[in-house]
């Protein structure tokens, strides 16, 4: 019984559930034990109709008056009362009684899994000690704002998102990214609130207030992703809704077929009530949310964000995973192999391709920086920086136009490759070339590694069955064939020298087969994300455009994580079709026993009740899954 407005209070659901069984309780003691005080019989079952009844009468009379929503509430309610009024008040009280519980362990229960990353804010500390002209002072964590200093001490949580300034250790990241091993941080490397200082003192840069902080945009994807309904979840809804008419209309009908065959009116008033509450889906209803909240949930804890059920249900049905190479598949931080220069000294060579190549976020211009820096060469200024997807970047220095990029830069340019450069070019390492018009100034070699985690993932997706894998790179083929190599990928699986409309291309036919998810930065590759079914960008802590672009955001920069995701969603997807099985079969079977067995109405209530219990358990265990382990 899922319903869209906000959950009662779970205390008052608590107080109320106790009263109406201990209404309950007087009354089986007077029918089955110790006869009691009419007076007093009558009290205890007016006791359990009104804490029973009345709040579930309340929610659907809302819904019925504010969103023209018949709730099937309203159905327990009616059932109830039809048993009081052919003398079986004691079977409408055990119904209430039974409903009531239900709700009760329900929303506990539901509020258990939504509350499950919410419990991440209360890991931010209160007060943090921040350094200063004065000193250091202890402050209200609210204070803190980017740019200012904190000092983390041993054991510490973080605080708020910032940076590395001075020292070294090692963070539990757990809360946030799911990885169970702690993380090395030292001068430059991002820490993320909630964490914890395991060893040695930090000094931490602050970059984003709490306002929008990586926990901060958790609470808030998943609080939207817990509304935005997949389309099993908007078919139950759809169900629910016709089907509740349908049962209220099929109850009133089936008194008059009752009387048509002999019944007198109180029985088959008494049948009709049995009846109603045979037929009536809360499992039904529940059946999906049950599994889908809990899901959420599980893989929140586990560095895994969805964007909401339409997104798990969909990563459980791709067939075809599509992963862009540099800082997906590789680690991203690529280093120079080699530097040619033809025309000056290396040094000045190494200044003006950095110069350039200090306005671009790719990674190899940020290898190529940091060889630079490791030489302690100052770049040269470049102005009018212009980047060029898959080929290279463009500016002017004091002597003119200058250009660094790829083979299709140098064609752009009406460049040729030197001789003294080709052997280069036939290497399995990335080129960058570097130029004035037509004229090539020197090259650098750069080579990234695969990811640790790479080659396991792969292989775990593949594991899954009837999966299709594919590497997509602008690189050139070699670099992409050495890389595909040691993951394990055959050469049909390996795509080199793609312009981004190429990806475009690969996906859409790679949809033909079936669902097609893209694996990137989630900034990148902005088509292919948007044309896949799926987009899933990776090690997005701390990057809110990242966890905005995707819809579903791998918070470490784990693969396996995604093969775990994937799991989780099959999981999620068969827990579903159990529970809708468990819930449609008690419904047939109680009908059934309803309109040819002459079924008591007591055994209806347990049978409708422990069916909507059951599926809610069934889902929750979803809550348990091993994602938040190492994949």
């Amino acid at each position: 019984m899922a319903h869209d407005h906000a959950q009662p209070d779970e205390d008052a659901d608590l107080y109320l559930t106790i009263l109406c069984w201990i209404g309950l309780g007087i009354a089986t003691l007077d029918a089955f034990l110790q006869p009691l005080p009419q007076g007093l019989v009558w009290a205890a079952l007016g006791l359990s109709f009104l804490t029973g009844g009345l709040p579930p009468l309340r929610t659907a009379l809302a819904e019925l008056w504010q969103d023209h929503r018949l709730d099937i509430d309203l159905l327990m309610v009616v059932a109830a009362l039809a048993a009081a009024a052919v003398g079986a008040a004691l079977e409408g009280a055990v119904l209430l009684a039974l409903f009531s519980l239900s709700q009760t362990l329900e929303h506990r229960a539901m509020g258990k899994a939504r509350r499950a990353v919410e419990a991440l804010m209360q890991l931010r500390p209160e007060t943090a000690l921040r350094e200063g002209p004065e000193g250091v002072v202890e402050v209200p964590v609210e204070d803190l704002q980017p740019g200012d200093r904190v000092i983390l001490r041993p054991g510490a949580r973080v605080p708020v998102d910032g940076r590395v300034a001075e020292g070294a250790g090692h963070l539990d990241e757990s809360t946030v990214t799911g990885e169970s091993a702690p993380v090395r941080k030292a001068k430059g490397d991002p820490v993320h609130e909630a964490t914890v200082n395991l060893d040695g003192i930090l000094t931490v840069e602050v970059t984003r207030g709490i306002a929008t902080s990586t926990v901060a945009q958790m609470i808030k994807l998943v609080t939207e992703a817990q509304a935005m309904k997949s389309p099993s979840e908007r078919f139950s809804d759809w169900f629910g809704q016709r089907y509740t008419i349908a049962v209220l209309a099929g109850s009133i009908l089936s008194w008059f077929g009752f009387r048509y065959f002999g019944h007198d009116p109180g029985e088959a008033l008494y049948r009709a009530a049995t009846l109603l509450v045979a037929a009536s889906p809360c499992a039904v209803v529940i059946s999906v949310p049950a599994a889908i909240l809990s899901a959420l949930s599980a893989a929140a804890r586990g560095g895994v964000l969805f964007k909401g059920g339409a997104a798990l249900e969909g990563l459980a049905e791709v067939r075809t995973f599509a992963f862009d190479k540099t800082g997906t598949l590789t680690t991203g931080l690529a280093s120079v192999t080699n530097v040619v220069a033809l025309e000056g000294e290396e040094a000045g060579f190494l200044a003006l391709i950095a110069g350039l190549e200090a306005h671009s976020e790719h990674p190899i211009a940020a290898a190529i920086r940091r060889e630079v820096a490791e030489r302690g060469i100052s770049p040269l200024p470049v102005r009018d920086v212009r980047a060029h997807p898959s080929e290279g970047i463009t500016g002017s220095d004091a002597e003119g136009p200058v250009w660094a990029g790829n083979a299709r830069m140098l064609a752009a340019m009406g460049a040729v490759l030197p001789d003294a450069l080709a052997q280069l070019a036939d290497g399995a390492e990335t080129l960058v070339i570097l130029g004035r018009g037509s004229r090539v100034l020197g090259a650098v070699t750069v080579a990234d590694e695969p990811r640790t985690t790479a080659a396991e993932a792969l292989a775990a997706l593949k594991a899954g069955g009837r999966t299709d894998i594919l590497m997509m790179t602008g690189d050139r083929a070699p670099v992409a064939a050495r890389i595909g190599e040691r993951l394990g990928l055959a050469p049909a699986e390996i795509h080199a020298g793609l312009l981004p409309g190429d990806k475009v291309t690969l996906v859409d036919a790679a949809a033909k087969r079936g669902k097609v998810a893209f694996i990137g930065d989630g900034v990148n590759d902005a088509a292919a994300l948007a044309r896949a079914d799926v987009g899933v960008a990776m090690g997005v802590a701390g990057s809110e455009v990242a966890l905005q672009a995707a819809d579903v955001a791998l918070m470490a920069e784990d693969l396996r994580k995604l093969a775990a995701a994937r799991r989780l969603a099959r999981r999620a997807a068969s827990v579903i079709r159990q529970n809708l099985t468990i819930a449609i079969g008690a419904m047939l079977v109680l009908v059934t026993g309803s309109l040819f067995f002459e079924l008591p109405l007591p055994l209806a209530v347990l049978g409708h009740e422990g069916g909507t219990l059951l599926v809610v358990l069934n889902g929750l265990r979803l809550l348990a899954d091993p994602i938040r382990a190492k994949a």
